[in-house]
């Protein structure tokens, strides 16, 4: 009897197998679980006169406790998991992110109100592809611009001191660096006459997308990742070998394939992320410091991502 059982020890119990059934189909689900949540939340929006704002912060905080959720039942890597401290230390950092983004996005709402044509026109079917491409493009270039002007990135360096990626630390940001990511890569939208609908629509895309790619979930997006941006790619974005450190799409990967800055293949991971240079950033637990870096001494030259 007692050797039956030892033999069967090692066999996978129906429970295991059930597990292992809900988290395939959950990680199968989870990328158009979140983008259905988007257009159900604009179309909401729409047909029952939402304001914006309100709906723009409730629907981030509901996509960050969704991504946090998924963490815990698919993670990537579990020792990415944040720890109570640095918990404590993303929420203050939140907080800063949620201040200069809806600034930015406050800045932004206004000037598509006051600049948009009574009468849009591009019906809105048109509308919203046009502003997702351009403002995808402005979005790359402002990422990119961040990852090689000196200056800029001693904002954006903020966000890559962290050496793991997830939902949590990508609220890990510089204040100034978030309004001006926000304000100048929707801002060309507004200054081109596109509606405020698209903009607030676009919006909530690039709030889902920010999160998702950051996540520390097991997703692969398989040939997918040729058209979004997903956590596959920007696990290498975070990676501390610069040759690989491309994919400055957030949203989508469409930029990085037209400028060459796509090195993901299947089954490519980072052996490491954060810093190549951890001594140039203050700590992420060195809030103060982190928050004056930028003017405390002149950018060295050659200061970039490395």
């Amino acid at each position: 009897m007692s050797g039956s059982l030892a033999a069967g020890e090692g066999r996978p119990r129906p429970e295991d197998d059930v597990r292992g059934a809900v988290r395939a189909l959950l990680a199968r689900v989870a990328h158009p679980v979140l983008l259905l949540a988007v257009v159900a939340v604009f179309a909401a929006t729409a047909r029952y006169g939402w304001q914006p704002g309100p709906v723009t912060f409730a629907f981030q905080f509901a996509v960050l406790c969704y991504l946090a959720v998924l963490e815990r039942l698919i993670p990537y890597e579990r020792s990415w998991h944040p720890s109570r401290r640095e918990w404590r230390w993303y929420g203050v950092y939140h907080l800063f992110t949620t201040v200069g983004g809806a600034t930015g996005q406050t800045l932004v709402l206004l000037a598509a109100g006051a600049l948009a044509p009574a009468r849009p026109a591009l019906p809105l079917a048109a509308e919203m592809p046009l502003a997702l491409l351009l403002g995808s493009l402005a979005s790359y270039a402002v990422h990119r611009l961040g990852h090689t002007n000196p200056w800029l990135w001693r904002l954006h360096g903020v966000h890559h001191v962290p050496d793991k990626v997830n939902v949590g630390n990508n609220g890990v940001n510089h204040v100034l660096d978030v309004f001006l990511s926000q304000a100048c890569a929707q801002l060309p939208l507004a200054l081109i006459g596109l509606s405020e609908r698209a903009v607030f629509g676009v919006g909530l895309f690039v709030i889902a997308q920010g999160y998702f790619v950051h996540a520390n979930v097991a997703v692969r997006l398989g040939p997918l990742n040729h058209v979004f941006a997903g956590p596959e790619l920007h696990r290498l974005h975070h990676s501390t070998d610069l040759a690989e450190a491309g994919h400055y799409g957030s949203d989508l990967s469409l930029w990085d394939r037209v400028f060459h800055s796509f090195t993901w293949r299947p089954g490519r991971a980072p052996a490491a992320v954060g810093l190549a240079r951890p001594e140039t950033f203050p700590a992420t637990s060195a809030i103060g410091a982190t928050l004056v870096h930028p003017w405390r001494l002149p950018p060295k030259a050659g200061e970039t991502a490395g």
